[in-house]
């Protein structure tokens, strides 16, 4: 018996789900009460189901795992009514039994009948000390409340973990708009031009792309379009697709009525690192996300709403191109929306991902690797795949987003810690450094412009080889040693700190 999976892992392996495996499946052990371990749930063999009927083990993962919507997705509709139906009259009162009902009636579409009235107090279908929850929709059938962050038909989960919960409390947004308020407007002018300029080129960095100039300013224009308050929608963001990708054969007039797939650097078959979900499933995905984006609950962190809808977008791949940057994109347009950034800053969250590129890397791995195990896929030829999905929807429609959320708030941390800042201490070093040598010293702008960079990036020196250049065009030594000195100065001194 010890050992024994029960609960959501249980439901998996006996009905054949094609759910993903639980990240901590929930196994009896030899403890005398339920422990949290690294790599499962340890369960003592007096409290697990005594039972191999699905239904207890339904009731034990409510109460003991939290709420797994892929797994319930797939599980209750093969869970006859007149189970649930008895269990219900025997306990009325009891929260897991009513959550049970009222997610069977949504995933199987109908509605039990000839059953007395639930009572007991209202109960949330995810406990917000577990999870980061949405607005609350009344069932008065089960009085049960959902709260999650989407809609039955469209829901990812976000743990709250102690990682989220610690980033949560630096309240990056509101840092982020104070240190913006307190730069006088040329600097604040030259910090905005290169969080533009900086999250375009990282961008396409993270896509191993070098932009051509007028891709670059394409997604300049439509990182300034983040801001705007038009409502999104499958014509807006087909609209954004067509401005980021410049190709006019690579335009999609509407979401993707095809299968695509996501290809590695593998050949043939191994080559296919993803396969988003079928066509079908674009309308009803693609409206939830969009609705996430238009009606965020307010109780919700907009960097959370940002990085799961960015996420999802991804995941969905509405388009045949251009899904990484716009989705990176919606990442902005979730964090404008809320206004509390002012004066048209971006968190220049690409170059803190691409920094981090193998953890966005393994946060988009938690969900395509296990997704990407649910397709058969025989190669026709080079460029052509037979594709079958033997998987659920389920899969697509609730899927954990907390590795993902985790990395989303980590990256704007960084953003406005390592990026936003050291870039404007620069800047206020580069003027520092600038107008004192004007003031003193007449030098042509540009090679003026020039030494000043040389030397922030020197130490306050003017390199060899540069130094030989401004030598052999007319430059005394006394003048570029006159350049170093007041760059030291200004460098070592405290009148530039933030």
């Amino acid at each position: 018996m010890v050992g024994r999976t029960v609960g959501y892992e249980f439901l998996r392996e006996q009905l054949n789900l094609s759910a993903f495996p639980c990240a901590r499946p929930a196994r009896i052990a030899s403890v005398t009460k339920v422990i949290q371990g690294p790599d499962s749930l340890e369960i003592p063999a007096s409290v697990a189901p005594a039972s191999q009927i699905p239904l207890d083990h339904v009731l034990f993962a409510l109460k003991h795992e939290g709420i797994n919507l892929q797994v319930l997705a797939q599980a209750l509709p093969r869970i006859p009514a007149a189970q649930i139906m008895e269990a219900f009259r025997s306990s009325p009162a009891s929260k897991y039994i009513r959550i049970t009902a009222y997610l069977w009636e949504q995933f199987c579409g109908t509605e039990m009948a000839g059953i007395p009235a639930a009572i007991g107090p209202y109960v949330d279908l995810f406990d917000g000390s577990r999870y980061i929850t949405g607005q609350r929709t009344r069932n008065t059938k089960w009085r049960v409340d959902f709260n999650g962050l989407g809609n039955i038909r469209y829901c990812p989960t976000v743990e709250r973990t102690n990682i989220i919960s610690e980033l949560l409390e630096k309240n990056t947004l509101q840092r982020a708009q104070e240190f913006i308020s307190g730069l006088d407007l040329e600097l604040l002018d030259r910090t905005m031009s290169w969080s533009y300029l900086s999250e375009t080129e990282s961008s396409f960095a993270i896509e191993r792309e070098n932009p051509s100039p007028s891709k670059a300013v394409a997604f300049t224009e439509l990182l300034k379009q983040a801001r705007d308050t038009t409502p999104i929608t499958e014509e807006y963001l087909v609209q954004l697709q067509n401005m980021t990708v410049t190709n006019p054969m690579d335009h999609d007039m509407q979401f993707r009525h095809r299968v695509n797939w996501l290809r590695g650097p593998g050949r043939g078959v191994l080559g296919i690192t993803y396969v988003p979900p079928t066509p079908d499933l674009i309308p009803e995905i693609m409206d939830s996300v969009m609705d996430l984006l238009n009606h965020p609950p307010i109780n919700v962190s907009p960097i959370i709403i940002g990085a799961l809808a960015s996420f999802a977008f991804v995941f969905a791949h509405p388009f045949m191109d251009g899904n990484g940057r716009l989705s990176r994109f919606i990442f902005h347009k979730a964090v404008c929306k809320s206004k509390i950034l002012s004066q048209g800053l971006v968190l220049p969250i690409s170059i803190a991902m691409k920094r981090n590129e193998s953890n966005y890397l393994q946060a988009l791995k938690s969900f395509s690797v296990p997704a990407r195990r649910l397709w058969d896929i025989s190669m026709i030829d080079d460029e052509n795949f037979d594709l079958k999905f033997k998987g659920e929807s389920s899969i697509y429609r609730y899927w954990d987003a907390t590795q993902c959320v985790e990395f989303g708030l980590k990256m704007a941390q960084q953003a406005l810690e390592l990026d936003l800042y050291n870039e404007t201490s620069y800047l206020k070093k580069y003027n520092t450094i600038y107008d004192k040598i004007n003031s003193e010293i007449d030098i042509n702008n540009n090679d003026l412009s020039l030494m000043v960079r040389l030397c922030l990036q020197n130490d306050g020196l003017v390199s060899l080889s540069q130094r030989k250049k401004f030598l052999a065009n007319g430059y005394k030594e006394e003048t570029i040693k006159m350049v170093e000195s007041i760059a030291t100065s200004a460098l070592n001194g405290g009148a530039t700190t933030l």
